[in-house]
């Protein structure tokens, strides 16, 4: 194999997306404090934060289960603008940096959350079966994260 076959990366990014009955910062701030993720995440089942939002900046430790053992992961929050985005990334051993994007945009008093995450650098591209699991799981998550929030909206309202 040649040294430039070798260090040979490819960009990989996938966005699902999922309209929820609440206000866009409800929305943004329920997905960006890490210590939801485990609530509508399958693999997350750890993390190391504080339980709210986080903002620019900030970091938090989260452990994922795989089919192959446990994985840590440092991200760092590397935007927020309220009640519109966050990003956070975290760099792996395994498929390179991760980023992951939470949008929220406001319809007609329901928001359209996008997660996208996106892994710049992979050593490899994913097979069919990945994204076919990647695509399931993220409509999991997404459904998750609508059946939560809705949740919130209707408890604060009694």
């Amino acid at each position: 194999m040649s040294e430039s076959a070798a260090s040979e990366t490819f960009c990989y990014e996938r966005s699902h997306d999922i309209v929820i009955e609440a206000m866009p910062a409800a929305v943004l701030d329920y997905v960006s404090n890490p210590q939801s993720w485990p609530e509508w995440i399958a693999a997350s089942h750890h993390i190391d934060s504080p339980n709210r939002p986080l903002q620019k900046g900030e970091t938090f430790h989260e452990k994922w289960r795989t089919s192959t053992g446990e994985v840590a992961l440092d991200w760092t929050v590397l935007d927020r603008i309220q009640p519109t985005l966050w990003t956070a990334t975290a760099n792996t051993d395994f498929i390179g940096p991760i980023v992951c994007t939470y949008t929220c945009e406001e319809l007609a008093g329901a928001t359209k959350f996008t997660r996208t995450i996106a892994n710049p650098k992979r050593k490899k591209p994913p097979t069919d079966e990945m994204i076919r699991r990647i695509d399931e799981e993220a409509a999991t998550a997404l459904a998750n994260i609508k059946r939560n929030v809705e949740a919130l909206k209707i408890a604060r309202a009694v």
